[in-house]
């Protein structure tokens, strides 16, 4: 950046800047006079141009800086070398932010002046008119020079000071018609594209180009400046620059949104039909005080997509569609959900100012988010950053959403339901949710399951007949009135009674109406003829769909013989049976490819359908179906045998996977290097998505995604050396290419869980390939997304020797790859490691499916993970401290989690949302427990809580209310465990005061004190038939207790130090006991003897658990391992190694063929520590995936004064605010390029400040996350940073030895305070702002006046460093 100094001789010179270091300067705005009479960059460089008129605005710029103590000022006109085109587009695109750095702008308005004929100079208001008519208001490039500046100052052609932007706002707002809020400095991202260009449109530039560069700052956008390209291009590269900046990297569903070409043929609600239903439904999201959801459900074919469509489009005429998702089954990503949020997400950015900022980030913290769970998909796309983002007026948007039915997994139905029903109260985006669907079992459910006012519904199938009548009998008027034109018809055509009688077949069924609409006005057909056959279905006893769908079929047939019947049924089969079967729709080039047959032959089949398919003209379009029901109609299983038009939908699925085997397996198809790229090391993201479709047709992409489905579908098995296996052993390395290329890796492992589903032996050859190609998958799922060819190279190179992939692919590994090291001969006994949380784990569970596993941690929360995939389904967060123990309920719908907080909190495992919160102790919580019938849970306290009190209890507490059932007093100390009868009578709790407790669950009174322990009772458990129960304890004994009578019978006596678990194994033959002394036992519960001491860990063992077989026992010790040993023999099965920290819990699965331990870990690259939990095969014991996410050690930390936020500072050069209640991370506020030592909030929270090793101080909106401005001017590291006050100043002190205050309102330096002769160590405000305090290294303290910034007293004393200081409350 180049400036002018004002030198001490009154004369200009030319200072170039280079980098950061660039000086408080002021800038000046003016207009543009006849070219001859600006002064250029060569007339100062030359020392000419005094004598130009544009001399006079320079000297006043100068003068005016220098009356403001800035040395440093710029001009446009001679600051920029023009004749350099480089400098010039630098320039132009960094003039925004230059004009936003300055710390004052000065507008120099030669057109209006103060004085007066008669000579007053006094300001009146005379001026005012022609302020108002100045030139500088039409002119393109002040547009941003009004806006980019803090303190904008217009003056006179005298050089009067008129206002400021501050003083003048509602005039410049008048005059300007941009709003006040972005005179103030809100953020430019919070108004509208159009709002932005409406601020240019009666503004002109000198050249036409520049009516669009002048604009690049107000859309933060950069682009290279083409002179001579025309206004017209310049607009056109400006407009699609704007669009880019907008979108975001989110994958959506094609097609779903209301307004998206596939829908816009697609028919909404006649005028004068639908009336009160649509004024209701309009009434209902006008009222933000609604309830938040309006459902409203109909059987099939009553007109639902028809008034979403309304809805959506009215909606959006008056600004209030926030987003909508169209679902539509069989037509890939619209049929299912996995990309229904971020297809809503990306709506809502075009209508939510701002918001795409915080979708950014959440996109940038987490690149896959689109493959993750819904809930995670919600909060972080959606929830979050609606939450986050800070419009200029309340926004009250509606979502609608249509035919939710036609989501294909029914748990992901629930999970939307449920995530939906939290936008409850949103603010400062509030929502509504307009959703239609029919009333299938699952979304009636989900439905039931929301709190009461969550939900309004509307059933439109029992709206009234009359009603329903008169909008039907409209439609056809206004149908068949088309038709009649077109056609030429008699002007009696159709009868009104023929109207009426087809009015009264549709009721309610609006979906018939259409139909035979589209029927009757194919060209194909006679209007006529085809109305009277229709007609003459009135009086046959069959179904809706039979009248709707039959006339048309049965067309197809006329005057066909028996054996063109028959030929044309099983074409009919063929192609359209395949058509409705399709998980997404195909185009009738890609079926004729498919199925080999002419495009000829199909579009010839489908000339007929137009009525019931949508049929594009061109053939590489694809084809869909106008309606659900027609699939439903010819699949109906009641029509086998009856009807030639019946489809045979498993015979169909086994047609289809073996179509997409061919194909997948032809010349054309699967095969090494599919898009002929040079390097292996090709990213896909650098693979251009057309080069994609080109060598991958929409057939072959299609075969690649749903071979699999189609083949599970068929209900036929895999065997060894069948198709599918010699298909697999061929080809599953391109097909795993192949679906990294179309961005589908994350799919592969859930295909392979359903293939491994369809084999008949766990032992076949077949078995074993795929259970191996889980492993790979799992362990090399992220190289293969990132880099398609690793597949052949990286992956396969670093696969174990021994594993069914390498030997079977192994002609396939580079012979250019020379192996240093050696692999592992087999998969190890890892199978993933589940990584996120970032303190300790303290307990694990299984859910009873074993689908998840729970995990809990000091970090304050629970996490459930997918144990097929490896990949964390939700994070639970609401903890205040540490959480200790988790716990699935019976029938797995809920997790309870117990913690330090003292509060137990339930959540929905589907959502991850929390249910309750369960308040009552007073002691922090470790143990946790659901009741056999999921009706209860149980919870113990004890330990002290700031050493206050105690809280000797356990809880009982109803799952479905939250309230407290009963509370179970007696213990005299900390109670450590606690379970539950398997019949659910009795309750067991151990305590510190060496006893155990029986309690009768219906009555809550002790049943039994067991006492006989010597030391504290850590852990009990009940025997499998709940007559026993085992006690384990510090005495270093287990203790047999007869529930029924309370006494002992017998003490298991061998260990040599405390006890720390004990299990009885699912038959109650064996108990299990680990201890203190290293080792693990086996007792019989008959006699009490020893069956086994099972001895080697090398350190205490903490937890164990029998296989649900009990043929296993898994034990987690602090020596880092898990071990797996045979109850049997005593012998050791395996040893897991893995963990690099204490193993502190362990868990098998419901089926027994997985293991959890969790640990903590302290990894090598994190300094906090990396604190995993890692999922083993107890079978196989092999190594598969390690998802990593580190960071750097956190070095400073401070709360806003509401508490609802901290900020922390890091070593990864990050600042980081956080949402103190829920501990969710608000935004990373990213800008230094080193460590940040230091942080600090604004008295009123809406700033923070961080200190930084790159030696500058940045300030921070908290509300937005973006830099306000970076104050540069130390010239070593920042280490000490605080505001004033009253929040006007910000005080920064570094290793220079000298303390800087700052100006928050321009971020210009106010003062540097020199005098310390070492590192400032801590720095302060006295409380009415007007003195500065200062500590040292060199052992002195420091005051300063902050008014003149000169040292009022240096305090000495202290005979080494003074690390911190402060004032007293009063200042005195």
């Amino acid at each position: 950046m180049r400036l002018l100094r004002l030198e001490d001789d009154g004369e200009f010179s030319l200072v170039e800047f280079v980098g950061k270091n660039i000086p408080c300067y002021a800038v000046l705005s003016h207009t543009w006079g006849p070219d001859d009479e600006e002064v250029t960059f060569n007339d100062l460089v030359n020392g000419a141009g005094k004598s130009k008129a544009g001399y006079r605005k320079i000297r006043f710029c100068g003068m005016q800086a220098a009356n403001d103590h800035l040395r440093f000022f710029w001009v446009d006109t001679c600051c920029i070398d023009k004749s350099s085109s480089a400098e010039l587009s630098e320039a132009i695109n960094s003039m925004f932010r230059w004009y936003q750095d300055a710390a004052r702008c000065y507008v120099y308005l030669s057109d209006v002046s103060v004085s007066t004929s008669d000579g007053d100079n006094k300001f009146s208001r005379r001026w005012k008119p022609a302020f108002k008519k100045s030139r500088w208001f039409t002119r393109g490039w002040t547009l941003q020079e009004l806006i980019a500046p803090v303190l904008v100052e217009f003056f006179s052609v005298e050089g009067e000071r008129l206002g400021d932007k501050k003083s003048l706002e509602q005039t410049l707002h008048e005059i300007t018609g941009i709003a006040t809020q972005a005179l103030r400095g809100s953020p430019l991202s919070y108004f509208s594209t159009s709002e932005r260009i409406s601020w240019a449109a009666k503004r002109q530039t000198k050249r036409e180009e520049d009516a669009a560069y002048s604009l690049l700052g107000i859309f933060s956008i950069h682009m290279s400046l083409t002179y001579g390209e025309g206004g017209q291009n310049a607009w056109s590269r400006l407009l699609k620059k704007i669009k880019d900046s907008n979108s975001i990297n989110l994958p959506i569903a094609n097609g779903a949104s209301f307004d998206s070409h596939a829908e816009e043929h697609n028919a909404k609600c006649l005028c004068d039909t639908r009336v009160e239903l649509l004024d209701q439904i309009t009434k209902w999201a006008k009222d933000r005080s609604s309830k938040p959801i309006f459902w409203l459900n109909g059987m099939a074919g009553t007109g639902k997509s028809t008034i979403a469509r309304t809805v959506a489009q009215l909606l959006a005429d008056t600004g209030q569609l926030g987003a909508s998702f169209f679902f539509k089954k069989g037509e890939g990503e619209r049929g299912n959900a996995s990309r229904f949020f971020t297809t809503i997400a990306t709506d809502l950015v075009g209508n939510v100012p701002g918001l795409i900022s915080g979708i950014r980030k959440a996109v940038d913290a987490n690149p896959t988010i689109s493959h993750k769970a819904l809930k995670d998909q919600f909060e972080k796309l959606i929830l979050q950053p609606l939450s986050q983002t800070a419009p200029l007026k309340a926004l009250g948007l509606t979502i609608v959403i249509d035919a939710l039915d036609e989501c294909e997994r029914e748990e992901d139905i629930r999970t939307i339901l449920g995530l939906l029903s939290q936008t409850k109260g949103l603010k400062p985006v509030s929502l509504q949710v307009f959703v239609t669907s029919r009333p299938e079992l699952p979304i009636r459910f989900g439905f039931k399951k929301m709190p009461d006012g969550t939900y309004q519904d509307l059933i439109l199938h029992e709206v009234p007949r009359r009603t329903i009548e008169h909008d039907i009998t409209l439609f056809l008027e206004h149908q068949l009135k088309e038709i009649r034109e077109q056609r030429s018809l008699s002007a009696d055509w159709p009868g009104r009674d023929q109207i009426q009688a087809l009015a009264n077949i549709a009721i309610p069924l609006f979906i018939f109406a259409a139909t035979v609409c589209r029927f009757i006005g194919e060209t194909i057909g006679n209007p006529q003829k085809r109305l009277n056959d229709i007609l003459e279905y009135e009086t046959k006893d069959v179904s809706r769909l039979d009248i709707t769908y039959l006339p048309i079929l049965n067309s197809l047939f006329a005057i066909q013989s028996k054996r063109e019947k028959e030929k044309l049924s099983n074409e009919f089969r063929e192609i359209v049976g395949s058509i409705v079967i399709l998980e997404s729709p195909l185009s009738i080039s890609s079926l004729a490819h498919f199925f080999q047959i002419s495009k000829e032959d199909i579009r010839c089949r489908l000339d007929s359908l137009h009525s019931v398919l949508s049929i594009p003209d061109s053939e590489d379009l694809p084809i869909k179906l106008l309606h659900l029901s027609f699939r439903d109609f010819l699949i109906d299983p009641q029509k086998r045998g009856k009807s030639p038009f019946w489809v045979d939908e498993r015979e169909t699925h086994e047609r289809l996977v073996s179509k997409c085997l061919e194909l997948l397996s032809s010349p054309e198809g699967l095969r090494q290097n599919m898009c002929e790229l040079l390097n292996p090391g090709t990213l896909r993201s650098e693979i251009d998505e057309q080069e994609i479709a080109i060598y991958l047709l929409p057939e072959l992409q299609y075969a690649c995604r749903y071979w699999a489905h189609h083949l599970e579908q068929s209900d036929r098995h895999i065997y060894d050396g069948d198709p599918i296996h010699l298909f697999l052993q061929k080809y599953f390395l391109y097909w795993l290419e192949a679906m990294s290329l179309i961005g589908e890796t994350y799919k592969c492992i859930h295909i392979i869980k359903r293939l491994q589903a369809l084999t008949e032996s766990n032992t076949s050859t077949v078995s074993s390939f795929l259970h191996d190609a889980e492993r790979f998958v799992l362990r090399f799922r992220s190289i293969l997304e990132d880099a398609p060819l690793q597949v052949y190279s990286s992956t396969l190179i670093f696969t174990p020797e021994t594993a069914v992939i390498r030997k079977t692919f192994a002609d396939h590994i580079p012979r250019w790859v020379n192996m240093i090291s050696k692999v592992e001969d087999d998969w190890d006994a890892c199978r993933s490691i589940l990584e996120g949380h970032s303190d300790p784990i303290k307990t694990v569970a299984f859910s009873p499916d074993g689908q998840l596993v729970a995990s809990a941690s000091r970090d304050h929360t629970v996490r459930l993970w997918e144990t097929a995939t490896g990949s964390c389904h939700s994070t639970l967060e609401g903890h205040s401290d540490a959480v200790y123990a988790v716990a699935f309920s019976p029938d797995g719908q809920l997790v309870a989690s117990a913690s330090y907080d003292c509060t137990v909190r339930l959540w929905e495992t589907a959502i991850g949302s929390c249910r309750s919160t369960l308040e009552g102790h007073f002691g922090c919580i470790h143990v946790v427990a659901f009741s056999p019938d999921g009706q209860l849970v149980a919870s113990a306290s004890g330990d002290l809580v700031a050493y206050i009190s105690h809280d000797y209890t356990v809880r009982l507490w109803e799952t479905a209310t939250g309230s407290c059932h009963s509370t179970l007093e007696g213990h005299s100390d900390s109670v450590n465990a606690v379970a539950f009868s398997p019949d659910g009578r009795l309750i067991a709790s151990a305590s510190d005061d060496h006893t155990v407790r029986l309690w009768e669950t219906a009555t809550s009174s002790c049943h039994s004190t067991l006492e006989g322990h010597s030391e504290s009772v850590k852990v009990v458990a009940f025997s499998s038939d709940g007559q026993l129960v085992a006690s384990a304890s510090y005495d270093c004994t287990v203790r047999l207790w007869e529930t029924a009578t309370g006494s002992c019978r017998s003490t298991l006596e061998g260990h040599s130090e405390s006890v720390n678990a004990v299990a009885f194994s699912p038959d109650g033959q064996l108990i299990v006991s680990v201890s203190d002394d290293c080792t693990v036992r086996l007792w019989e519960t008959v006699t009490g003897s020893c069956h086994n001491t099972l001895e080697g860990h090398s350190e205490w063992v903490d937890a164990v658990a029998f296989s649900p077989d009990g043929q296993l026992v898994a034990s987690a010790s602090y020596d880092h391992t898990v071990r797996l040993w045979e109850t049997v023999t005593g012998s050791c099965r395996s040893t897991l190694k893995g963990h690099f920290d204490s193993v502190n819990t362990v868990a098998f699965s419901p089926d027994g063929k997985l293991v959890a331990s969790a640990s903590g870990d302290t990894g090598v690259v994190s300094a906090s520590g990396d604190y995993t939990v890692r999922l083993w095969e107890t079978a196989t014991g092999s190594y598969c995936s390690m998802l990593e996410a580190h960071s750097k050690s956190v070095y400073a930390v401070a709360f806003s004064s509401n508490g609802q936020l901290a900020v922390s500072a890091s070593e990864d050069g990050t600042v980081r605010l956080w949402e103190t209640v829920t501990g969710s991370c608000r935004s990373t506020l990213e800008g230094h390029s080193r460590s940040v030592y230091a942080v600090a909030f604004s008295p009123d929270g809406q700033l923070v400040a961080s200190a930084s090793n790159d030696r500058t101080v940045r300030l921070w909106e908290t509300v937005t996350g973006s830099c306000r401005s970076t104050l540069e001017g130390h010239s070593q590291l920042v280490n000490v940073v605080a505001f004033s006050p009253d929040g006007q100043l910000v005080v920064s002190a570094s290793r220079d030895h000298t303390v800087w205050l700052w100006e928050i309102a321009t971020g210009s330096c106010l003062s540097t305070l020199k005098g310390h002769s070492s590192t400032i160590n801590a720095v302060a405000y006295s409380p009415d702002n007007q003195l500065v305090v200062s500590a040292s290294y060199d052992h002195t303290v420091r005051l300063w006046e902050t008014a003149t910034g000169s040292c009022r007293s240096t305090l000495k004393g202290h005979s080494k460093s003074v690390y911190a200081v402060a004032f007293s409350l009063d200042g005195c």
